[in-house]
């Protein structure tokens, strides 16, 4: 662990990262050490920025990663919801100090831009943040709400989903992955899900990827499997991930002869139950392509539930000239990415 003067730690450790995800209590495992490592390119260096104040402790991941063919950092998060977790933190908190102690860090490493998916679970991302670069809204995601009534949950499907549950469960045999042939055929599966819909390259994780998130011991990752009954074949599978109170809907896949059988649909309503009788709170289902609320994918998760929470991204620009020198080196820069000069 790096102390740094002005209340910020540089934790690179994952054991330092570990005790303090436990100090602070509250995280979702996009925030785990484990998910950064899976998730980490080969010039990516997993950093958590540890930040004290008084009481407070504010805990920021993050991927840092060289900017090709020149001085400069730049700073990401991991695929999913991560941004800062904190400890002491109440609406009314006074983010001036905390923005300006990593601004100096920032600037004193070279690293020209920030960029964060915030978490729609977690407490007071948006106080921590708020004047400090911009917090953009990019869609909804959809809750289910565990802390209703098992029966109540259901009851707020629509109805169609709810008949089509019904038929699916009648054809299909529901099993949790336990094998090394379970998860050969659940990647098969992913990766055929992943060709059908277009999906860019970064999204086929590899087979050790996979291995890593169902092994780690800081967040509890599961396979649910449905079998066909006539023909005893693996027809789809889900890959959820339980952190405290908080379950992720992660990776899915069907194949494609068997999509009328609605396979996908009965996972999410098995781990519904499951995670209901755990105790759980959330049921994260996600949202749209690109988090988008208008696209199939967001319609048919809507199908769950209509409690819809915002999807935030936070973007911050540290050093204009350096970002606006390298952005005028691409051929196209109208494009809503951040940041510009890596799209």
């Amino acid at each position: 662990m790096n102390t740094n003067k002005n209340n910020l730690e540089i934790i690179t450790n994952p054991s330092d990262w570990n005790m303090l995800l436990q100090e602070i209590g509250h995280y979702d495992f996009y925030h785990t050490f484990d998910y950064h490592s899976v998730e980490m390119l080969d010039n990516e260096v997993p950093t958590l920025l540890k930040y004290t104040e008084r009481d407070y402790i504010i805990a920021l991941p993050l991927l840092i990663r060289k900017i090709g063919n020149t001085d400069y950092y730049d700073a990401t998060s991991v695929y999913g919801y991560a941004g800062p977790i904190s400890k002491g933190i109440f609406p009314a908190f006074n983010n001036k100090l905390f923005a300006k102690i990593l601004l100096t860090y920032f600037q004193k490493n070279n690293i020209i831009s920030v960029f964060s998916r915030l978490n729609p679970y977690i407490k007071n991302q948006l106080e921590i943040l708020k004047y400090f670069g911009d917090i953009v809204n990019q869609g909804k995601v959809v809750n289910i709400n565990l802390n209703l009534d098992i029966t109540v949950q259901k009851q707020n499907y629509q109805n169609r989903l709810k008949t089509q549950i019904n038929q699916s469960r009648r054809n299909c045999i529901i099993k949790k992955a336990s094998t090394t042939e379970d998860l050969k055929d659940f990647i098969d599966i992913y990766y055929e899900n992943m060709s059908r819909v277009g999906a860019k390259n970064c999204y086929f994780f590899s087979e050790n990827y996979f291995k890593k998130i169902l092994a780690s011991n800081h967040f509890n990752a599961e396979i649910l499997m449905a079998q066909d009954k006539k023909s005893s074949v693996t027809i789809a599978g889900c890959l959820f991930v339980t952190t405290n109170n908080i379950v992720q809907y992660h990776l899915s896949g069907t194949k494609f002869e068997f999509l009328h059988l609605s396979p996908t649909k009965i996972l999410i309503d098995e781990m519904r139950i499951i995670a209901s009788k755990r105790g759980m709170r959330y049921f994260n289902l996600g949202g749209g392509v690109g988090g988008k609320y208008n696209s199939s994918l967001f319609h048919f998760k809507s199908l769950f539930s209509k409690d819809f929470k915002d999807f935030n991204l936070w973007k911050l620009i540290v050093n204009h000239k350096a970002y606006d020198e390298l952005v005028e080196k691409r051929i196209n820069t109208n494009t809503l990415f951040f940041p510009k000069y890596r799209f």
